[in-house]
């Protein structure tokens, strides 16, 4: 299990985050991002991408798929917030999406 962060690894992690277009949800229990891609099958490319190192790192994203944008949620349920998991799935979907 995972342990929920404190501010100062919530700075450190989730920051260059925030400074690549994440934005914190509620009191800091998630991070959202909307990905825009040229068209669905991007789009759904970046998804299945996504959707494998999500569960290679059994952490799951909350997320939805219109076209060619896909809305990120990241949270963790087990610790009611932030955890390392978010910030290393939102870093890699931030690569996956060329950014």
């Amino acid at each position: 299990m995972t342990d929920k962060l404190t501010d100062a690894e919530r700075m450190e992690l989730i920051d260059p985050l925030l400074a690549n277009g994440w934005t914190l949800k509620g009191e800091n229990v998630a991070i959202e991002k909307t990905f825009t891609f040229t068209n669905f099958v991007e789009a759904f490319g970046f998804m299945t991408r996504a959707a494998i190192h999500a569960e290679k790192l059994n952490h799951h994203p909350e997320w939805s798929n219109v076209y060619k944008t896909v809305n990120v949620t990241l949270t963790t349920h087990d610790v009611d917030g932030l955890s390392a998991l978010d910030a290393k799935l939102g870093a890699i979907m931030d690569k996956l999406a060329g950014g």
